[in-house]
């Protein structure tokens, strides 16, 4: 059976808007994308849902999360000026949760992003077992990155033998709209010899992999002359470091990472050679700068990854450092903290240069079919196309704060948030709908989310 879908604006991304446009779903995929009139003749006896003044558009991709910390919205708050101890406090909460508590806590995060119209995420779990079924639960699609840790050359062996055993689990729990991979966390918690075991079964294994890259000062000072608090933290533990004088992106290189054509997150401490590197790796970047300002991290340089015609999606990262799981606020953000670090008319650039540095059409890109190209699912998301996966995202801009909208994609970008999503679709089914989802009891998930948060309390209170 057809269903058509119409609203004021239909954006496909990978071509113009659609005034008064509608898309035709069957089953789980798109079967036309055109103006309503048009579509309705073709599919006479389809049902037809208009939704108004809307823009119905691809499902927005979250390149980047961590949906089992949702249970950690705003309580790293006062340690947010020193991410060392960010992440101790994380550690020790993290290390109280059961698999129960993960569970709650992903679908959680998963519930929240459905209701902001994300419809894919690519989530780094420490229990993927647990977050691979949560996102199932809510009904979306992603891949769900089991992260690995271990800086002692000792243990790798060890180490990779637990992921090869987690891996073996989650294939289990794969689906045609959920898959597995891996994610070594990153340089300073994963020792050489485990990077490399690591690249060599993401290849044997035909696996996606995703690692933090490029983060912070603190990785930089790591590797490039082994000092700053990281390289402190692994002295304490008696680990040899020894600094190979280069940045994270070359390390990663030498280390067979890049090989694996990764999905880098965050990479803001990168030069242009590192661009380069990443560019004909094939390599892809989420950027999440909401994260990366929150925690004083700095500014990755979007513009520049742009330009450089990179594949890059947006993230929120946890909500523990970003406070919601927002895309289309994420790519607000973007936009604005790139034109805030470009080139001003002050500095004898014409305000027209200034302002093209990053657009709105940019920014919703890589919401859409820029995350999904970064995760490697541009052939069956992240544009409104014939053939292609039904996802969809349908967001109202008939709000008193959207007014007046004169152009669609500009409502979208600078006007709107999550909150003003009306349907979320998933491979041809509605998970969300006018305030509602469609396979979980919220009320239930919220009042579970809260005594995990009492539990968490209590344990950093009797560390």
């Amino acid at each position: 059976m057809t269903a058509i879908y119409s609203a004021r604006w239909v954006l496909p991304i990978a071509s113009p808007a659609i005034d008064f446009g509608a898309v035709a779903v069957a089953g789980d995929k798109i079967v036309s994308v055109g103006k309503s009139r048009d579509l309705t003749l073709q599919f006479p006896d389809a049902a037809v849902t208009d939704f108004g003044t809307s823009a119905i558009l691809p499902g927005l991709v979250n390149a980047h999360s961590h949906l089992e910390l949702t249970v950690m919205r705003g309580f790293l708050e006062n340690e947010e000026h020193d991410f060392k101890a960010w992440l101790g406090k994380l550690t020790v909460a993290r290390m109280a949760m059961t698999g129960d508590d993960l569970f709650v806590s992903a679908a959680c995060g998963a519930l929240e992003a459905a209701r902001a119209g994300i419809t894919c995420v690519a989530d780094s779990s420490s229990v993927a077992t647990r977050t691979m079924p949560a996102v199932s639960a809510v009904g979306l699609r992603g891949i769900v990155y089991h992260e690995t840790f271990g800086p002692d050359p000792i243990v790798a062996e060890q180490s990779l033998a637990g992921l090869q055993r987690e891996l073996d689990a989650m294939r289990a729990l794969e689906s045609t709209t959920l898959r597995a991979g891996v994610s070594p966390h990153a340089s300073y918690t994963v020792s050489a010899p485990l990077l490399r075991s690591i690249a060599k079964l993401a290849i044997q294994e035909k696996v996606p992999l995703m690692m933090h890259a490029a983060e912070s000062q603190a990785e930089k000072s790591l590797l490039l002359d082994g000092t700053g608090a990281f390289a402190e933290g692994l002295r304490k533990r008696n680990i040899d470091w020894q600094a190979p004088g280069i940045s994270t992106i070359q390390y990663l290189t030498v280390q067979d990472i890049m090989d694996t054509k990764p999905l880098l997150a965050h990479c803001i401490t990168l030069d242009d050679q590192d661009i380069e590197t990443i560019r004909r790796a094939g390599a892809s970047v989420a950027h999440c700068p909401k994260s990366n300002a929150k925690l004083r991290h700095g500014r990755a340089p979007f513009a520049k990854l742009i330009g450089a015609n990179l594949k890059v999606g947006l993230g929120s990262d946890s909500v523990a450092s970003n406070n919601n799981c927002d895309i289309l606020e994420e790519a607000r953000f973007a936009i604005l903290v790139a034109r805030g670090s470009g080139p001003t008319v002050r500095e004898g650039v014409s305000s027209t240069d200034a302002l093209a540095q990053i657009n709105p059409d940019q920014a919703l890109f890589a919401a859409t079919l820029g995350g999904a190209r970064a995760l490697g699912l541009d052939q069956e998301i992240g544009s409104l196309l014939e053939g292609k996966q039904a996802d969809l995202t349908v967001v109202g801009l008939d709000g008193v704060h959207q007014q007046p909208v004169t152009d669609p994609v500009d409502g979208l970008i600078f006007s709107s948030s999550g909150r003003d999503v009306r349907m979320t679709m998933v491979a041809g089914k509605e998970v969300f709908r006018d305030g509602s989802t469609t396979r979980v009891d919220q009320a239930e998930l919220s009042s579970r989310l809260t005594l995990v948060r009492d539990k968490l309390e209590d344990a950093i209170k009797n560390q």
